[in-house]
């Protein structure tokens, strides 16, 4: 027990480790936009929950539990080897700049790697809880659901312990030619993970009990359901009764008793049909509400949160909820005596996950108010600095304003065409901007006038929330500017570095000339800003230097707390835990004894379904707006929360055990009839052979015998 329980321990980590950072992964290495990022992800995701299927039917039909474990692990643990690789960009980097020349290459790696996970993770899904069953006897009941306690305690332990720990290895920097964030790491350790799960299974293999393969229900019962209906299809003509249920049709070829189990698996599984929905949402928590994160503020005081930390908030509440709603709102509810049935859980479950998103699309909406607004593709904009030691009245086309000395005029103004700069009230200059970019006009002293330099912005947030930073150089010699290993390279007087990315935190600049000083700058940055550093031309090295360089801002720090995102948190972890936990429970309790793998299938295909309807509506809603998106989502799963209430106001409760045992008491019944009917057969087949044998001999007896006889 104790090498399982280690086993699906590092399982775990090794998966949610991975799908921590997965989405980052698409968007920042390998340069794919929001929505298709979302796409794979949920793709990835569908595909998890499609494979437990091909996982229950090898164990239970080919090769055995053991072997699917061991044989599928392997195949996962390749999958995350290679995922790892996939991330390393030195492989293609033959220039050394830190991107990736060939990243096709990358691409169809991270896709191979996907599908083995895929594959992997899903087919030892359905097993190793069924494993660990396996290895207690059947008067072991206490210390099965013992087992059970513990090994889903390690499922979220290892859920935790990942998102909380690979996030922090993706924030660092790791390369041989120019350090980058490092994936590699945060894909490398779920991969070591799975090894030593592998290893910590294998070295356990002679203590474990290894049932054979049986055979798989699931097989079983679609191959009843497909004969129903091809028999039903068959016999379509008016002239055969119709019988009181489609399943009666396999009747000819399958017992009572299986054909009354599939009716009570069906029943359940038409409930299921409005599930996937829910998951639909719940699993956006890994794409969407990760990408949101990365444009708020990640600074709680004693410790920063990285956006794909935020995921940690998940299972850390479900830790909690889940005794609270067992030992405290439960219980308080029956004593109300309000019948809180299941449908009625998940019903409430369903509405509480619509509500996240809201709260969702209300974050958002307050984010959007803080984000720049970058010009569209018929627009330019402009921002002015002036770099003389005297105020100058500007006008800049319709704008009138006046710049104090090494200032800027705080917001970028828009133009739609070239525009007449007047500098001074007596210097024009026409100016013609790259529509869709924005642009930094800086105003300098050239001989007895001024004289503007027109340098191109970033239209874009900071990655990953991190802070763009270069430096104008208004000083008469060449100047350098770096930090740790960023470099701008040299700088000529009055010309513009390119951008270096700092992380959030304390920047310490060192600027340098060719003779060797230096200055030390330092500037405390948040998440997602840009300045540019103004290095004045009064500018000296010495003690004061750092009194002559001047930041402005051109992008503007996240400023809505990432703590907003806790509402959403809560909502959609109180559905889960009222839903799914609801949801296993119900299944569990409407299945037959031998077919609740079965509806646990059904129940793994929801997931799956519901992620493929995140890839159709993001594909499908061409929203401008991801407000707009939440506030969808929420609308869908509301109304298919009205659907599943009216559907589940109409199922009756049943009880399997029961109706089981009735079929079993009218076997035993009919068998009883069958048995009294061929003792009475036996008995007049007996009868009727001592008078045929009777009549023989007295065919052959003379006449005189015939009538002593009589």
């Amino acid at each position: 027990i104790f090498f399982i329980v280690v086993n699906e321990f590092c399982e775990r980590f090794s998966y949610y480790g991975m799908r921590a950072v997965l989405v980052l992964y698409f968007k920042y290495f390998l340069g794919w936009d929001d929505d298709f990022a979302t796409t794979i992800y949920h793709t990835f995701v569908a595909l998890c929950y499609l494979t437990p299927i091909l996982g229950a039917i090898v164990a239970d039909s080919w090769l055995g539990k053991f072997k699917t474990i061991v044989y599928l692990s392997i195949v996962y643990a390749l999958g995350q080897v290679i995922m790892a690789v996939s991330a390393i960009h030195d492989i293609t980097d033959t220039n050394r700049d830190g991107t990736p020349d060939n990243m096709t290459f990358h691409v169809a790696l991270s896709m191979v790697g996907l599908v083995l996970i895929a594959l992997g993770t899903g087919g030892i899904k359905p097993c190793v809880a069924a494993f660990g069953g396996d290895q207690f006897e059947d008067h072991q009941e206490k210390q099965r659901s013992t087992f059970f306690s513990i090994f889903y305690l390690s499922i979220n332990a290892g859920s935790l312990l990942s998102t909380v720990i690979t996030p922090i290895l993706r924030a660092q920097e790791c390369g041989i030619h120019v350090p980058q964030k490092c994936y590699p790491l945060a894909f490398g350790v779920p991969a070591a993970l799975m090894v030593v799960a592998l290893i910590v299974f294998i070295v356990g293999s002679g203590m474990y009990n290894k049932t054979a393969p049986q055979g798989n229900i699931l097989v079983k019962v679609c191959k009843c359901i497909g004969f129903a209906i091809k028999n039903r299809f068959q016999h379509r003509s008016p002239q055969y009764p119709k019988r009181s249920h489609w399943m009666d049709w396999a009747e000819e070829k399958y017992d009572k008793l299986l054909i009354a189990q599939v009716k009570m698996v069906l029943k359940v599984l038409f409930l299921y049909i409005p599930l996937p929905m829910f998951w639909a949402l719940f699993d956006q928590q890994g794409s969407r509400w990760t990408l949101q994160a990365t444009t708020m503020d990640g600074d709680f005081g004693i410790l920063i949160i990285q956006p794909d930390q935020m995921q940690t908030v998940n299972p850390i509440l479900i830790l909690i909820l889940v005794p609270i709603m067992d030992s405290v709102i439960y219980p308080l509810i029956s004593k109300c005596k309000l019948n809180f049935s299941p449908l009625k859980r998940m019903t409430v479950g369903m509405f509480l996950a619509a509500l996240a998103f809201v709260a969702a699309g209300l974050v958002q909406i307050q984010i959007d108010q803080t984000l720049p607004q970058f010009p569209s593709d018929t627009v330019s904009q402009a921002k002015f600095i002036n770099m003389l030691d005297r105020k100058l009245p500007i006008r800049a086309g319709a704008n009138n304003f006046t710049l104090d000395p090494f200032t800027s005029n705080g917001d970028y103004l828009n133009f739609e065409d070239s525009f007449q700069l007047n500098v001074n009230y007596s210097n024009n200059f026409v100016l013609s901007l790259s529509e869709g970019n924005r642009s930094t006009v800086v105003i300098i002293q050239d001989g007895p006038t001024p004289r503007p330099l027109t340098f191109i912005d970033t239209k874009t947030k900071p990655e990953q929330g991190a802070n763009s930073i270069r430096f104008f150089n208004g000083f008469s010699s060449t100047m350098n500017l770096s930090l740790g290993t960023e470099d701008t390279g040299p700088v000529a007087t009055n010309t513009m570095s390119d951008y270096i990315l700092v992380p959030q935190g304390q920047a310490a600049y060192r600027i340098k000339d060719n003779a060797g000083k230096e200055c030390l700058y330092t500037q405390s940055l948040g998440f997602g800003s840009s300045y540019t550093l103004i290095i004045k031309p009064t500018f000296q090295f010495g003690q004061n230097c750092t009194e002559s360089i001047q930041p402005v801002m051109d992008i503007s720090p996240n400023s809505f707390h990432m703590a907003w995102q806790i509402p959403q948190y809560f909502l959609i972890t109180a559905g889960e835990v009222v839903f799914s936990v609801t949801g296993l429970e119900f299944s569990y309790s409407q299945a037959p004894s031998n077919m609740k793998s079965v509806l646990q299938a059904g129940w793994l295909l929801t997931v799956a379904v519901g992620n493929i309807i995140v890839l159709i509506v993001a594909e499908a809603a061409t929203l401008s707006e991801q407000w707009a998106e939440y506030i969808l989502f929420a609308s869908l799963l509301i109304l298919v929360c009205i659907i599943f209430a009216f559907m589940a106001y109409f199922y009756t409760y049943i009880d399997p055990t029961k109706i089981e045992a009735q079929f079993a008491h009218n076997d035993d019944d009919e068998k009883k009839r069958k048995s009294v009917e061929m003792v009475r057969k036996d008995s007049f087949q007996n009868h009727n052979k001592n008078r045929r044998n009777l009549s023989k001999i007295l065919i052959r007896m003379p006449a005189s015998c015939k009538e002593t006889s009589v």
